[in-house]
């Protein structure tokens, strides 16, 4: 039996997990972001008795040589060794993995692409992420790296009229700024002028909306030549795709059959299909990464 967690910037969730896969929901707290010691006493009152460990599912990057965390959403934990440091403050073995990681081990394991050799999860949400499964277990990538798609300036070969947004990750054009929910908003704001919302806009591009169409179409047409390459490169049998996005069985289709119809592999069966946990995915994936590591 294993605790295991999502923590995000903002929330931490908390779950019970009696085998790999299955979790029970134990609560959510509120994410002290600034305070290692109210971190821990959160994480410490969530840790079901009896647990023999906890694996985390979180929002940043840990580096496999060093066990350093990289979270500019939760400074106190960036730099830290975080996985050593809370093993030895709340006395039971912590693992921890990047939540997009998790996601798509979660579904690799255990979900859409369970049975698949080798599985790209990728997330529409927010901003873009994604994450590279081969034979059930997380590659990780030189620092901690893989599986980032959203990331280096291909907006300005794609569409270089809209390649000067920054990115959070220092660079201009990057996928992540078109690619997610805040990044098609951007989109209709820069064609027409008007603010809004990505599900009003997806709802308008199905009624036929003409405004809603281009923008839909213009985003489809770059995400789709971003994800063909990286499916080209990485060879997955299966793209599960989470995220706020996903929940538009209509867009996942339409992206679905571009990318299909730009990659190197002919395949009449769909390659993007929606993930199959849709509820805390996060914690799901660290239930699995807890087991495979002891």
């Amino acid at each position: 039996m294993r605790t295991v967690f999502d923590i995000g910037g903002s929330r931490i969730r908390a779950g019970l997990a009696r085998a790999p896969g299955r979790v029970e929901p134990l609560g959510a707290w509120p994410t002290p972001t600034d305070d290692y010691a109210a971190f821990v006493a959160v994480l410490r009152n969530a840790v079901a008795q009896g647990s023999v460990g906890a694996a985390l599912s979180i929002a940043g990057v840990v580096d496999p040589e060093t066990g350093v965390i990289t979270a500019a959403n939760i400074p106190c934990l960036d730099g830290r060794n975080l996985a050593a440091d809370l093993t030895r403050d709340l006395g039971l073995a912590v693992i921890s993995g990047n939540d997009a990681d998790c996601f798509a081990l979660a579904e690799a394991r255990s979900g859409a692409g369970a049975g698949q050799r080798v599985v790209f999860g990728v997330i529409l949400g927010t901003g873009v992420g994604g994450g590279v499964v081969i034979d059930g277990a997380i590659h990780q990538g030189a620092g901690g790296f893989s599986g980032e798609w959203g990331h280096g300036p291909l907006v300005q070969l794609l569409a270089p009229a809209l390649a000067g947004w920054q990115c959070g990750c220092g660079l201009t054009g990057c996928m992540d700024t078109v690619g997610g929910a805040r990044g098609m908003e951007r989109l209709y704001r820069q064609f027409f002028g008007t603010e809004r919302e990505c599900a009003a806009i997806l709802v308008a591009w199905q009624a036929g909306d003409a405004a809603a169409s281009q923008v839909v179409l213009q985003w489809l047409e770059m995400v789709s030549a971003a994800l063909a390459v990286i499916v080209n490169v990485v060879g997955p049998s299966i793209v599960p795709v989470g995220g706020g996005l996903a929940n538009s069985a209509e867009l996942i289709a339409a992206l679905d059959e571009r990318v299909r119809a730009r990659i190197l592999q002919k395949r009449p069966e769909p390659l993007l299909v929606r993930a199959h946990h849709r509820v805390e995915p996060g914690m799901i994936g660290a239930s699995w990464l807890g087991w495979a590591n002891g």
